[in-house]
């Protein structure tokens, strides 16, 4: 596996037109999806937007708790699960071999999800939420204040998932994953924690 320099994101369309072809589909196309796509992708999801943002660091395209930007994405690829790197924009190798069918959770591996190109998975690292360099409030070091925190932030780059997936006719489903096999694949600390995975790629045609 090597790492992945993905070009620039590209397309525009209005949002209310977006909102109104929001929805999630459950049937993906054995198509791949073009590494154009995936950069627009992930850039929409959680790119860089800005280079300064709250309290001096990064702005984002999702807002995040203090923008403590603890939400990290890994890409599940055919040849491998990939960490999207925002601030330089690429993908960088994290673990070989197809886990995409860890990407969905037990219960939905006979889901027609399983022919998704893309899977996404959201990994929360608790580190950076703790010592972001904004506002410390204390809630941020309260384990349950803490999952409210990640849960939300998850949510709202998953929406931009769903919006660009509008963008550009493709299909998308948030949903549940298989944590502790992640987990365990992607070889995480402790203080890191899957989440959830969306899948991502054409809609079968009917």
């Amino acid at each position: 596996m090597r790492t992945i320099a993905l070009p620039l994101p590209s397309g525009h369309k209005g949002i209310l037109p977006l909102l109104r072809e929001r929805r999630t589909i459950r049937q993906f196309a054995d198509r791949p999806l073009a590494i154009e796509t995936v950069s627009s992708l992930l850039w929409a999801a959680w790119g860089v937007n800005r280079p300064i943002g709250p309290f001096g660091a990064s702005g984002r395209t999702a807002a995040s708790a203090s923008n403590s930007q603890e939400i990290d994405v890994y890409v599940a690829l055919a040849d491998g699960v990939h960490r999207f790197d925002a601030r330089r924009h690429r993908l960088v190798p994290a673990v070989a071999g197809d886990l995409r069918a860890l990407a969905i959770g037990r219960g939905q591996r006979a889901s027609v999800a399983m022919g998704a190109p893309v899977q996404l998975i959201y990994v929360a690292d608790l580190h950076r939420l703790t010592h972001t360099r904004g506002f410390q409030e204390p809630g941020l070091h309260d384990p349950e204040v803490q999952k409210a925190y990640y849960y939300v932030d998850t949510g709202l780059i998953a929406a931009n998932v769903y919006l660009f997936a509008a963008s550009q006719g493709l299909a998308c489903w948030f949903h549940n994953c298989d944590k502790p096999a992640l987990a365990e694949r992607l070889h995480l600390g402790p203080e890191e924690r899957v989440l959830f995975g969306q899948s991502v790629g054409y809609p079968v045609r009917g």
